[in-house]
């Protein structure tokens, strides 16, 4: 390896990539462990970004001919019904990941940390801009698709993504120490007055 030091795990994280992503399932399905599973999601999503973006399809309509396909064959009616436990476990699991998130982003705004505060201003930045360029439909289509795929290729080549991302990491350490001394210490600075109390 080059001389950047040890590589750590990407984003400091101490446990396996599969009990990351909350083990179980989805993890199944997020790192290709379900295969049958992971492609019929991945085709779906391809399929409805086809039916709305190339075939131009409203989404009314499409609601509408899978609600009249699904009546006109009344057994799959029977194994679609889901159970009362398994509509709680959704919408219990659909409630604490949205309260998580809102007690993420209170922690942020509060500016408890102000290196993720600055870092999470940049992303929702350059999120916008690049959701300005190209329509709402495919920035979903765009985002489900590294959603479905992105975790497979990091587990597949982790070790070599760890390296790659400490030795960006080092490298932005050492521009940043390099602009600090260069540029940021050369900016004259006023005297600083004693508050009087």
């Amino acid at each position: 390896m080059d001389n950047y030091g040890p590589p750590g795990k990407l984003f400091g994280r101490q446990r396996p990539i599969h009990s990351a992503l909350g083990g179980g399932k989805v993890a199944d399905v997020l790192l290709w462990r379900d295969t049958r599973v992971s492609a019929v999601i991945l085709i779906g999503i391809g399929a409805i970004w086809f039916l709305f973006e190339v075939v131009e399809y409203n989404l009314v309509t499409l609601l509408c001919h899978v609600i009249i396909t699904t009546m006109l064959n009344p057994p799959n009616i029977r194994k679609i019904t889901l159970q009362d436990s398994t509509a709680k476990y959704i919408a219990s699991t659909i409630h604490t990941k949205f309260n998580h998130f809102l007690s993420r982003i209170l922690y942020v705004g509060s500016g408890n940390d102000p290196k993720l505060f600055v870092l999470t201003i940049v992303s929702l930045w350059i999120i916008s801009v690049i959701g300005s360029s190209i329509n709402s439909l495919n920035l979903l289509f765009f985002g489900l698709l590294c959603l479905e795929t992105l975790p497979f290729m990091y587990e597949k080549y982790e070790d070599e993504v760890d390296h790659l991302a400490y030795k960006l990491s080092w490298q932005m350490k050492n521009f940043y120490k390099m602009l600090d001394a260069e540029i940021l210490e050369k900016i004259p600075r006023g005297p600083v007055k004693a508050k009087n109390n």
